[in-house]
């Protein structure tokens, strides 16, 4: 019984130490994302990580991608670029397919929080 608690209480002070840093690199807030990530419809085209239904095949999983080299096939892979690939992919890569879905950099901040954590 200590054993499984000390186990738990390891975990969730992993989990604890990884959304700081995801919310100190990035400026977000990961918990505030989920809602964002379906007000603005991106399960439509993208499968999300923790998000029930976002099974979209369009735009491809999101799983992952803090470990990816670049964002949308063009920018390096940083917090900042991929909020500005969020808010107006098409000022990164005019041909993107990706719409321009009005998100604010707020919001973007904590999605982009949210991702770097899955």
């Amino acid at each position: 019984m200590v054993a499984s608690a000390t186990a738990a209480g390891a975990i969730w002070n992993r989990q604890q130490q990884s959304e700081a840093l995801a919310r100190a690199l990035v400026g977000g807030d990961p918990a505030r994302a989920p809602p964002i990530l379906r007000r603005y419809g991106c399960a439509g085209c993208h499968t999300i990580p923790g998000i029930p239904g976002a099974d979209g095949q369009v735009g491809g999983s999101l799983s992952g991608i803090k470990h990816r080299v670049y964002v949308g096939g063009v920018a390096l892979n940083s917090p900042d670029n991929l909020v500005r690939w969020i808010v107006s992919p098409q000022a990164l890569s005019p041909r993107s397919a990706m719409p321009a879905t009005g998100i604010s950099e707020t919001e973007a901040r904590d999605v982009v929080a949210y991702l770097y954590l899955r």
